[in-house]
């Protein structure tokens, strides 16, 4: 095993990141009671003491950190008062990741995300500054890229590989939907920043505001939202620059990001379902995002039930992509069996019963109003038939192929044997009606995703088990 080594000193800074990042509910809470009572001399002398702590605690965790790395595992020490030892074999690491945030690049350094088959992050590690060259050996070796001599082993195979052009990004980034976050978060900021804006200059501004004509108004809306999806283009162009994705011989190795450079592996062993999903956006131009349903990792560790494969392509490509990148995956079928006309109403029901509620109040209590809950209503019914129009099943071999539609269309490809439990449930009107809705569990990075395929034909239901025993 290696002599133990350090991390870069620049991970005192992230570990002070870290410490301001855990203690922020308890800082903004402590600085919004003081400041309210006029105390803002307590709440600089506060902050000052917090950034003193935090150095100290950062440097000692920095200082009491060590890692060795072998072809066999790595071993970590940390702890400031309670010493721990962490050994993790290489045969249970899953992932190595690779990433170089905006503080690491100009140091050329890296973080090194180590990720083993389970859910706990205790048993998971990361290595948080490195250097680039360190981060690549640690990657290799823990990979079996080496021999008993610790000599990187080169490779001789040519892998197919599939890069994202600038074009692909700009239609992600125009038809990502991302607008609509951003102009949450620009109303959640402006209602907070509304708070400090001099009284004097806001009343101004409004009055400015008043005495434009409907037409100003109009143009300095569009330019606003003009604005905003323009910074969304340039968010998925920086997220996704340079996405490139390979196909190795147990594992896809994905390299993204122009400010952050990520790279990602993907085990093909931990791969459980692969899908396409078509944006109400993007479908009508023929575009899908391609991605892949992943087993284990940490439970929370992203809010995403699912890994991103490719960011955007045209839906007559998928089947050349996944030929090359996932060829076992390439069975998407091209005919689904659909739901039976006399499943509609369900459909409908569920999509207009909050909508019907909100108008009937609004026709109660805000009649003004009445217009805009009406044509939500128009939208909610439109989408509880498009839900219906899309949803539907077909197996295929080893595949079971499920169909849905929430807001995006979605189209998954489950292989037989990464089916974790079929499940088949009807209530009394459905079994009037011989309907049944169908629900199929698999395995993903939040322990578990559940698919729906709602109110199919009871028929199916001895083709499917008859299917899975076969």
């Amino acid at each position: 095993m290696s002599n133990p080594k350090r991390l870069n000193p620049l991970a005192i800074l992230f570990n002070v990141f870290k410490l301001f990042k855990q203690a922020s509910y308890f800082i903004i809470t402590f600085a919004v009671v003081v400041l309210s009572d006029g105390y803002l001399n307590y709440v600089l002398l506060g902050l000052l003491g917090l950034v003193v702590l935090f150095i100290v605690l950062g440097a000692l965790s920095w200082l009491r950190f060590t890692y060795e790395v072998s072809p066999e595992q790595i071993h970590i020490k940390h702890g400031i008062f309670i010493r721990k030892d962490r050994y993790i074999s290489r045969n249970r690491i899953q992932s190595i990741d690779l990433t170089q945030g905006i503080f690491h690049r100009p140091f050329g350094l890296t973080k090194v995300d180590l990720e083993t088959a389970g859910s706990d992050k205790n048993v998971d590690a990361n290595l948080s500054a490195v250097t680039y060259d360190e981060g690549l050996r640690i990657q290799e070796m823990l990979k079996g890229n080496f021999d008993e001599g610790n000599n990187q082993v080169e490779e001789t195979h040519d892998y197919f590989k599939r890069t994202a052009n600038q074009k692909d990004l700009w239609i992600a980034g125009a038809t990502s939907g991302s607008i609509g976050v951003i102009l949450g978060l620009f109303g959640a900021a402006f209602s907070q920043i509304e708070n400090i804006i001099p009284d004097t200059f806001y009343d101004a501004t409004t009055r400015w505001l008043l005495a434009q004509a409907i037409e100003s108004l109009i143009v300095i809306a569009l330019v606003i939202v003009i604005f905003l999806w323009l910074i969304g283009i340039l968010g998925s162009l920086i997220k996704y620059g340079d996405f490139q994705i390979t196909r190795y011989e147990h594992e896809l190795f994905i390299t993204r990001g122009l400010l952050e450079k990520k790279q990602m592996t993907i085990p093909l062993k931990r791969i459980q379902a692969i899908g396409i999903e078509e944006s109400i956006i993007r479908q009508p131009f023929g575009f899908a995002t391609i991605y892949v349903v992943i087993a284990g990792g940490e439970i929370g560790k992203t809010a995403e039930a699912h890994t991103l494969l490719f960011p955007i392509i045209r839906k007559k490509k998928i089947d050349s992509f996944l030929e090359n990148i996932l060829p076992e995956y390439n069975a998407l079928p091209k005919q689904f069996n659909s739901i039976p006309k006399r499943a509609i109403g369900y459909y409908l029901i569920r999509a207009v019963a909050i909508p019907i509620l909100l108008l009937v109040v609004t026709l109660i209590f805000f009649q003004n109003w009445w217009m805009i809950a009406a044509i939500l209503v128009a939208i909610s019914l439109w989408m509880g038939w498009m839900r219906y129009r899309d949803a539907g099943y077909q197996i295929n071999d080893q595949y079971l192929s499920v169909r849905f539609r929430i807001l995006s269309k979605e189209t998954v490809l489950i292989p037989k044997r990464r089916i974790q439990s079929v499940e088949w449930i009807h209530h009394f009107l459905h079994r009037k009606q011989g309907l049944a809705q169908l629900k199929v569990s698999i395995l993903s990075k939040q322990s578990g995703r559940h698919l729906w395929v709602k109110e199919l034909d009871e028929k199916e239901h001895n083709k499917i088990i008859k299917w899975l025993e076969n």
